[in-house]
């Protein structure tokens, strides 16, 4: 029996908090069971500056043709500057799993750094 009253098909909701924004999308039947979600997370909001800012990384800080353990950790505070629910909700500080390639003119990989 449904005891929904006034039951509208579609709703939408907004959640702002430190992480960034929350839009999250339900639509139901008339029986007032899920039917479809989508949900829009701070990550996807935020991928496009934790990208440019990982790129900034990248050309200022390899100076040569190694990567080192001090990339890694610049590139964790970058995204962590974006997004610092991403990167440590699961991990400790300077425990980040991460892959690095480096890549020449032609894209292809000359080395890769992995951590965790």
């Amino acid at each position: 029996m449904n005891t929904c009253v006034n039951l509208q098909p579609e709703g939408v909701g907004v959640i702002e908090a430190p992480r960034g924004t929350l839009i999250h999308h339900y639509w139901v039947n008339e029986n007032a069971q899920l039917q479809k979600v989508n949900l829009i997370v701070s990550t996807g909001h935020n991928n496009w500056a934790m990208s440019e800012a990982v790129d900034s990384v990248a050309k200022t800080y390899i100076t040569g043709p190694e990567i080192h353990e001090g990339l890694l950790n610049r590139v964790e505070a970058a995204i962590r500057a974006h997004d610092p629910c991403l990167s440590c909700s699961t991990h400790a500080v300077g425990q980040m799993p991460m892959i690095v390639e480096m890549r020449d003119s032609t894209d292809k990989v000359i080395q890769t750094f992995t951590r965790g």
